[in-house]
């Protein structure tokens, strides 16, 4: 073994065993507040943990939730476990995982494949040899990863009142609302859906065309340096389609940006890239039969209620807010002036671009769309624009991060390096009010 590998391999092992450690603390604490919810007095820990309970039992919980995955998950725990126990336990393992798989994704997208080095991120030996991610730079992106699952919206301390915004939360929306425990075990499925879209519409945009047994063919002019494979397609539909069995709300933004981007690459095309549309459509055909099971009493209501999916401009999210624009800020405060800051980025980095067209396909949805109804002032569509902003979170630390990483080993000027700082602070102050929102929900105060 030679000095580089033995020098990869002592980063990896010293990278993991902090991250293991940031791991079970990071379980530890959610699965208490998990706990809270499941056994405590919903006046104080506001959440559906208990139809949550009845649903997993198989009782009838007064609510529809056809969708199993967490269910199922806590009835296999439920053979070893309390009822209450098996779902905290189950919300918990799926939040942790959600961890998981950010972590392995900042690795490998600072890192590239192992074996050529990133930029900044990797150590070297003495020869200059790629030696993977250096262990302060892997600490430190397990911090962030982790901190990722805590940032909130921005607020002002209690008793400061801002313009229009009636409530801390609702109205404005955080990326991580710990009273929902669907939302959190259907994110790490979301995560995996848009990281494999991510890779594969560099690969779409390139017209690369499947062809079975003849690899890859590139149409339109592309430069056939992006290679596609079938199992990403496979592993794609897989995990779109686990992620809406086990809450459809991020499914939603993610079907209907995916299909405004394919319909633009198609006519921009001149239909020449036809048959990979096709192709990658084709991966949505187990979702969308999984979403026509899940809104059939959204389309066909009982009891004379009106049913369907109505229109309007901001009238539903009115009822919890006064001043829309401000709203969307301190909602996405950071990743906004990220992207101001690094506009160009658009262009060459897809999963960046792709993150701020789910946002505005998220926010343009909780706009326009709610359902008809009694579900009226629940502001289902609500959910879908929070999974718009945690990844607009997701793409825009993402690339902070491999700018930071870049300019760490170049001779940035003193302004390059002011703005990141820039940056920093801004999502400091994201995880600053997101760890105070969480520890007063921790303890029992409202999420709202």
């Amino acid at each position: 073994m030679n000095c580089t590998e033995t020098m990869r391999k002592k980063n990896r092992f010293i990278d993991w065993a902090v991250f293991t450690v940031v791991l079970v603390l990071f379980s530890a604490l959610t699965l208490t507040l998990f706990g809270r919810q499941v056994y405590g007095d919903l006046e104080h820990y506001h959440s559906d943990m208990k139809a949550y309970i009845l649903e997993m039992q198989g009782l009838d919980s007064g609510y529809s939730f056809p969708y199993p995955v967490f269910f199922k998950l806590a009835a296999l725990i439920h053979f070893v476990a309390s009822p209450e126990m098996a779902v905290a336990i189950s919300a918990m393992l799926l939040n942790s995982l959600s961890l998981v798989i950010t972590k392995l994704a900042f690795n490998r997208l600072l890192c590239g494949d192992g074996r050529k080095k990133a930029s900044g991120s990797t150590g070297t030996d003495k020869g200059g040899e790629d030696t993977g991610l250096s262990v302060p730079v892997g600490i430190a992106v397990s911090l962030l990863s982790a901190s990722l699952f805590f940032i909130s919206m921005l607020y002002p301390p209690d008793g400061i009142y801002l313009p229009g915004i009636k409530f801390k939360n609702i109205g404005v929306f955080s990326p991580n609302p710990f009273h929902n425990a669907t939302y959190m075990a259907a994110r790490p499925f979301a995560i995996l859906a848009f990281l494999w879209y991510g890779k594969l519409l560099p690969v779409y945009e390139n017209g690369v065309i499947l062809r079975a047994g003849k690899g890859r063919e590139i149409l339109c002019g592309g430069e056939g340096k992006k290679q596609a494979a079938l199992k990403d397609y496979m592993l794609f539909s897989l995990f779109l389609l686990i992620a809406t069995m086990t809450k459809p709300s991020f499914t939603l933004v993610m079907v209907s940006t995916a299909g405004l981007i394919m319909l633009y690459r198609l006519i921009r095309a001149k239909f020449q890239n036809f048959v990979p549309t096709i192709q990658l459509g084709v991966c949505f055909i187990p979702t969308f039969t999984a979403l026509l099971y899940q809104y059939r009493g959204v389309f066909m209501p009982e009891d004379g209620e009106e049913g369907g999916i109505g229109f309007c401009f901001g009238e539903v999210w009115a009822q919890y807010c006064d001043n829309i624009p401000l709203a969307v800020c301190l909602a996405i405060g950071f990743p906004l002036l990220v992207l101001v800051l690094n506009f160009r980025e658009c262009r060459k980095n897809s999963l960046f671009r792709f993150s701020w067209q789910l946002y505005l396909v998220g926010f343009a949805e909780a706009f326009l769309l709610y359902e008809k109804g009694f579900r009226k002032v629940d502001f289902n569509f609500s959910w879908g624009y929070m999974y718009g902003i945690f990844f607009c979170h997701f793409g825009a630390l993402l690339l902070l991060l491999q700018k930071t990483a870049g300019r760490s080993t170049g001779n940035s000027g003193k302004k390059e390096r002011l703005l990141l700082i820039l940056q920093w602070l801004a999502y400091l102050w994201h995880l600053a009010c997101g760890i105070y929102y969480f520890w007063g929900i921790f303890l029992g105060g409202t999420y709202y």
